[in-house]
């Protein structure tokens, strides 16, 4: 929980929303200040946002490098927060090549970004990709919020079965990982993630989700008795499967512990609940970004994935003037056409993350802001959509003023460079040690040093 005796502005929150909704009450914090003291370290936030297909390279790569970079057309809606990103180039995700599997390159991409895991192909339930970044970090992280993670999207997933040349659907509806063999849904319903974060009732009042927290609790202490019961005589199989649902009751009594312990020195953001999904991908986007933001400030978690759409999507832009689907316009085949309208999409999609960097920034923290308390990662795992290609991905990582992070900067690193050194360094940063994440060999040289 971040301490603050600062008073945060109204419109903090009440712009973008589209409903009620008031700050919250920091200043009833101050009991809890004298225990923690007023130089309490600040919380640090990750966040992870991804696209698929890649991104045009002449509209994002800058040219120069270092300090004062130039920005390309895809970047310019991030000019406003440019000391406050780090532009990274020439970093690859070995897990998403072939690797003598042949076609499925969307699969293996999204699978494999927050892993550096190559996944297993298969298009039945036995999936295997590897524990995800963000997953290290809720692991560690959740044990002193709500929720150790929040996964978000904005495209309906597709059914079980394969979605490309052989893989899963699986591993194209989410980048995260709570273990090797079994992926986080991300959830694309705005009313369902304030459910999920403030209950099911039709306000944020902390009173009525204490109460149901508790009739919560009732319910899980006559399931336990139940398996107690129930776990005599189990095969192996079957008592893995019950440590699951087990370790799920835990998650479930941590949270209610957490809750209980929190409505004593917080008050909630009054905030209504989403009625819909909303029409357009920008406020579709933008509503999502409202609902990480008030996760991230109320501490409700303290790591977040958020796909803008899924790998290997194929959804129009009508809104922008894309007919096509986005897929479809990758494959460009160097054709003019095709290439300007995936450009169109790549700075749609980077209108949408500057909206959500926005809110970081003018989102008042401790003594600073929720950006500079955070580390937001935004990029794709395919870097030439036409080519299918994982190696000089385009990345961009957001914030971190806290950790020693100056932003500004462009920084190419040597060709194959290893993305899951980033992970592993922004791991490190955010205080949470990772013994083994896909194929990391070490921190990344000259970010470390930042």
């Amino acid at each position: 929980m971040i301490i603050t005796n600062k008073a945060l502005a109204r419109r903090t929150f009440l712009r973008g929303i589209g409903t009620a909704m008031a700050l919250p009450m920091l200043d009833a914090m101050v009991p809890a200040m004298a225990a923690t003291g007023a130089g309490a370290k600040p919380a640090i936030r990750l966040g992870f946002v991804y696209v698929p297909n890649g991104i045009i390279q002449k509209g994002w790569l800058p040219s120069t490098t270092g300090k004062g970079f130039d920005m390309q057309s895809t970047m310019k809606p991030l000019e406003p927060f440019r000391e406050n990103l780090t532009v990274l180039s020439n970093l690859m995700q070995n897990g998403g090549r072939a690797l003598s599997d042949g076609a499925g390159d969307h699969a293996r991409a999204g699978a494999s970004w927050l892993t550096g895991v190559h996944p297993k192909k298969t298009e039945g339930a036995d999936i295997r990709s590897g524990i995800s970044a963000d997953q290290v970090a809720a692991k560690e992280l959740g044990n002193q919020t709500q929720f150790a993670s929040l996964e978000l999207g904005l495209e309906e997933p597709n059914l079980a079965g394969g979605c490309d040349s052989g893989y899963s659907c699986a591993y194209t509806n989410t980048i995260s990982w709570r273990t090797p063999t079994t992926p986080n849904p991300m959830e694309i319903n705005p009313r369902v993630v304030f459910e999920r974060l403030f209950g099911d009732g039709e306000t944020t009042d902390p009173a009525a989700r204490l109460k149901a927290m508790r009739q919560d609790r009732s319910i899980l202490d006559f399931i336990r008795g139940d398996v107690a019961r129930l776990e005599t005589g189990l095969g192996s199989r079957d008592k893995r499967k019950l440590d699951e649902y087990l370790e799920g009751i835990r998650d479930i009594e941590r949270r209610i512990e957490k809750m209980e312990k929190q409505s004593a020195t917080l008050k909630l953001p009054v905030m209504a609940k989403p009625t819909e999904i909303p029409d357009t991908f920008a406020e579709h986007a933008k509503l999502m970004s409202d609902l990480m933001v008030i996760a991230f400030q109320t501490d409700m978690t303290r790591v977040v994935t958020f796909m803008m759409a899924r790998e290997g999507s194929n959804r129009s832009y009508r809104a922008i003037g894309v007919s096509d689907g986005h897929h479809s316009v990758t494959h460009h085949q160097n054709d003019p056409e095709k290439i300007a309208h995936t450009m169109k999409i790549n700075e749609h999609h980077v209108q949408s993350f500057a909206y959500l960097l926005d809110r970081l920034k003018n989102t008042p923290d401790g003594d600073g802001t929720l950006l500079d308390h955070s580390m937001i990662l935004y990029g794709s795992s395919i870097s030439d959509g036409n080519a299918h290609t994982h190696h000089d991905l385009p990345l961009v990582l957001a914030g971190g003023k806290t950790v020693g992070m100056g932003g500004g900067y462009h920084i190419r690193y040597k060709e194959e460079t290893r993305m899951n050194n980033l992970l592993v360094t922004m791991l490190d940063k955010a205080g949470v040690r990772a013994e083994k994440l896909g194929d990391a060999t070490g921190p990344l040289d000259q970010l470390s040093g930042l």
